[in-house]
C-alpha cells in the first residue's frame, strides 16, 4: 500500500496537558501536528505556515472557539475546521458549522474516530485544490 501524503494539522487548545498527549498520538498514526495552546498563537502560526486541518477547542481561555474559526475562515478559507469541545455545547457547534466549520466532536472521543474526522476534513481540503 502506497504511504498517504502527511496530513499537516494545526491544533489549538489551551489544555496543554490534552495538546501534548493527543499530538504525540496523532503523530504516530502520520499526522503532522503544530501545537498551539491559544487561539491567538494559532492566529499567527496560521499566517506563516499552510495547513490542511485544523482542530479547535470551542472553549478557551483568550478568545472563544468561534472567534478564532471567523479569523480562520477569513485567513484561510480552504483550510478545514474540525471543532472539538469538553463542554458538549452542541448549540455552539452547530453555529461554528454555520460559519463554515467542517465538523465537531465532543471530548472525550475515541482516537480513532478524532483520526478518521481529521482524514474526512483533510480529503475535503484536497477536494477544493485546483
Amino acid at each position: 500500500m502506497a504511504s498517504e501524503e502527511s496530513i499537516r494539522l494545526l491544533m489549538v487548545d489551551d489544555e496543554e496537558g490534552y495538546v501534548n498527549v493527543i499530538a504525540n498520538r496523532l503523530a504516530r498514526r502520520g499526522i503532522d501536528v503544530t501545537r498551539t495552546y491559544s487561539g491567538s498563537e494559532a492566529i499567527q502560526t496560521l499566517r506563516g505556515e499552510e495547513f490542511d486541518v485544523a482542530l479547535l477547542d470551542l472553549k478557551m481561555e483568550d478568545m472563544d472557539g468561534l472567534e478564532v474559526l471567523k479569523v480562520f475562515k477569513l485567513m484561510a478559507p480552504e483550510l478545514q475546521v474540525v471543532m472539538i469541545t469538553g463542554h458538549g455545547s452542541e448549540e455552539a457547534a452547530r453555529e461554528g458549522i454555520a460559519e463554515g466549520a467542517f465538523d465537531y466532536l465532543t471530548k472525550p472521543c475515541e482516537l480513532s474516530e478524532l483520526v478518521e474526522k481529521i482524514r474526512e476534513a483533510a480529503a475535503a481540503r484536497k477536494k477544493m485544490e485546483p
